[in-house]
């Protein structure tokens, strides 16, 4: 399984010869390295509706016809602009051909504006377990720290986790590091920082207070083989 980072919270999986984009916020995202038209994925998933996280979705899933899996009341929404979109919702599992997907809790707000204005109510946030090859990713998505990320941990060993540090919007550095300690990953990497100017951090600062994981801080375009 080959795992790649490409700004904000973007994360591509290879595994089994499928491709899963996770949350393709391409055009706006000046960190990327992708180029929307250019990604041909086989899933996408999406943990909540905000549209840093959303991105590119619908164009990149009607150009390649990639299955959309996310949070049931944004899939309803995303079904409605013509996808093949699959609704879940948190503490749910399915096995997709390519691979198991799991839906967390994530303590986050979740709502899509349109470039009409109009504001879409995504329903609950979420964090994302994918399991495939024996191993297990968790995509944090957007959260502050929470206690039950120490039933996660427990519940299912963690090869790789993506936990945001920005703050301002999600948990910052400190607080991050505190989850790493609740989740036990083998591997951790921080997202969510340095896009906006709100969101501003050093993931020294992050790597420096984790003690009981492997830190990789990712460049746009790196990638980690499991």
């Amino acid at each position: 399984m080959k795992i790649s980072f490409h700004g904000h919270s973007v994360v591509k999986i290879h595994t089994g010869g499928k491709t899963i984009l996770i949350d393709p916020f391409i055009n706006g995202n000046e960190l990327t390295d992708l180029i929307a038209n250019e990604e041909k994925p086989d899933a996408i998933l999406l943990t909540h509706a905000h549209n840093d996280h959303v991105g590119d979705t619908v164009a990149i899933a009607k150009s390649c016809g990639a299955v959309v899996v996310a949070p049931v009341e944004l899939a309803n929404y995303l079904s409605g602009q013509g996808l093949d979109a699959v609704g879940m919702n948190l503490g749910g599992a399915k096995e997709f051909e390519f691979g198991k997907v799991k839906y967390t809790k994530a303590f986050h707000s979740s709502s899509y504006t349109t470039d009409e204005g109009e504001v879409i109510y995504g329903g609950m946030p979420a964090g994302i377990l994918f399991e495939a090859e024996g191993k297990t990713v968790y995509h944090a998505g957007d959260t502050e720290v929470f206690g039950d990320m120490e039933i996660i941990g427990k519940r299912h060993s963690i090869d790789l986790a993506f936990v945001p540090i920005g703050d301002f919007f999600t948990m910052g550095p400190e607080d991050a590091a505190y989850a790493v300690e609740l989740l036990h990953p083998k591997t951790v990497v921080p997202i969510h920082y340095n896009t906006f100017p709100p969101i501003k951090q050093d993931p020294e600062q992050f790597k420096q207070a984790v003690k009981q994981a492997e830190v990789q801080i990712m460049e746009p375009g790196d990638s980690i083989e499991l």
